[in-house]
């Protein structure tokens, strides 16, 4: 790039974009860019931790406690919590927030009193991928913003369960060998690397495009044998090659933390799976819907491409728990919508 936009600027320049001429509204009114540079910050802290590591005493799980799971019935990291604390002691403050929802948390998390109230929700999955903490694989924070329905009042749980389609803002930062904040405020996507020099995060890339078409696919084929007719055909297709009816190879990548897997697709392309399978049938999947479906699923349409629950968008779905799972399919937009059409057909010929 010509030019060093820092992720301050690159905020400051949209808000005056999507501004009236009066200087209000738009798309990053001042306070939404306000929380945006706390959340950077939060994540910057949380990536020194993470490259710490062993050094840091901060790998492992945490063992002898009650607390050693989490609401969702995981052993939680000692980077989990320390993610999740930095998050919210960050954002508790600034008087941008009414309250916070974590995938580490069972409940909301509302502003305490003797702070500012906002106008604004922040829920975040703190550390996905933490199986792959111990063996410094790469790792990532998952954020999403919504507006608080009405303003003036306690903020309640059910001010969060809000359509994916009402986000204001959403992201992720991965911890990789480069630190590096992925961010959309409904105006395509945008890519920052963080400058440890500098420390401060520069737009490398913006206007980021998935390609409609690919020949990359993640799932974990482990669970080949729990999954759903549609999957099954679909996937041997894929690995039929150029031989079979796709008339072309495809290579399978996997790296178990959903915001390494959608960054290679926001990159090069490809497509993502994790569906629902007969292990759990009573679930609709695995992924939250609120804490990684959602936001991700916005990057990758502003980016060109395509998310759905093998049946519908995504972004239209309409929690009904804080903790809610769901079915993800989602990247290069004629993949997934291949794989959508024949979840359809196999419904119909029921």
């Amino acid at each position: 790039m010509s030019k060093t936009i820092s992720l301050t600027r690159y905020l400051v320049e949209q808000q005056r974009k999507t501004a009236t001429p009066s200087g209000s509204g738009g798309r990053i009114p001042p306070e939404l860019r306000l929380l945006l540079e706390v959340v950077a910050r939060a994540c910057k802290n949380i990536s020194h931790a993470v490259n710490k590591g062993a050094l840091g005493s901060t790998l492992g799980s945490v063992m002898g406690s009650a607390e050693s799971e989490n609401v969702q019935g995981e052993i939680q990291k000692k980077l989990d919590i320390i993610a999740n604390e930095v998050l919210i002691e960050a954002n508790e403050w600034g008087g941008h927030l009414a309250g916070m929802a974590s995938e580490e948390m069972e409940g909301i998390y509302a502003v305490p009193n003797r702070y500012p109230q906002g106008e604004y929700l922040l829920l975040f999955d703190p550390l996905d991928g933490s199986s792959n903490i111990d063996i410094n694989v790469s790792i990532g924070t998952i954020f999403s913003v919504l507006k608080m329905p009405e303003g003036g009042r306690a903020v309640h749980e059910a001010d969060f369960l809000q359509a994916g389609n009402k986000q204001v803002a959403a992201g992720y930062c991965l911890y990789g060998p480069q630190t590096t904040l992925v961010l959309t405020v409904g105006d395509g996507v945008a890519m920052f690397t963080l400058d440890r020099e500098q420390g401060s995060f520069v737009l490398t890339e913006e206007n980021v495009q998935i390609p409609p078409d690919t020949q990359e696919f993640a799932i974990n084929m482990s669970n080949m044998r729990h999954w759903d007719t549609p999957v099954r055909r679909y996937v041997d297709e894929l690995l039929a090659g150029k031989d079979g009816v796709r008339g072309k190879d495809f290579n399978m990548r996997w790296i178990a933390a959903m915001v390494a897997d959608v960054h290679r697709i926001l990159c090069r392309g490809g497509v993502f799976m994790y569906p629902w399978d007969k292990r759990e049938p009573d679930k609709a999947g695995k992924l939250r819907l609120m804490y990684e479906a959602n936001p991700m699923s916005w990057l990758v349409e502003q980016a060109g491409g395509a998310s759905t629950n093998c049946k519908e968008r995504i972004m239209d779905l309409q929690p009904g728990r804080l903790h809610e799972r769901v079915s993800v399919v989602l990247g290069s937009k004629n993949e997934v919508e291949r794989l959508t059409a024949y979840h359809h057909a196999h419904v119909n010929a029921l």
